[in-house]
C-alpha cells in the first residue's frame, strides 16, 4: 500500500502540472503590436530631430 502512495504523488503532481500549464497558456485577448510600433516611431522621429541650439560638429 505504501508503494501505491509513493506512485500517486508524482501522478498527482503531473496531472496538477498539466492542468496549471494548460491554464497558464490559455488563449487570451491578443493585442496587436500597433501601440508599441507607434511609440517606437515617435521615439525614432524625436531622435532624428536636431536639438535646438546645437552646433554642427
Amino acid at each position: 500500500m505504501g508503494v501505491l502512495v509513493w506512485l500517486l504523488i508524482p501522478l498527482v503532481a503531473a496531472v496538477g502540472g498539466g492542468l496549471w500549464g494548460s491554464w497558464a497558456n490559455r488563449t487570451r485577448k491578443v493585442r496587436g503590436d500597433g501601440p508599441e510600433l507607434d511609440g517606437y516611431a515617435r521615439f525614432r522621429e524625436a531622435m532624428e530631430k536636431p536639438r535646438p541650439g546645437a552646433r554642427g560638429a
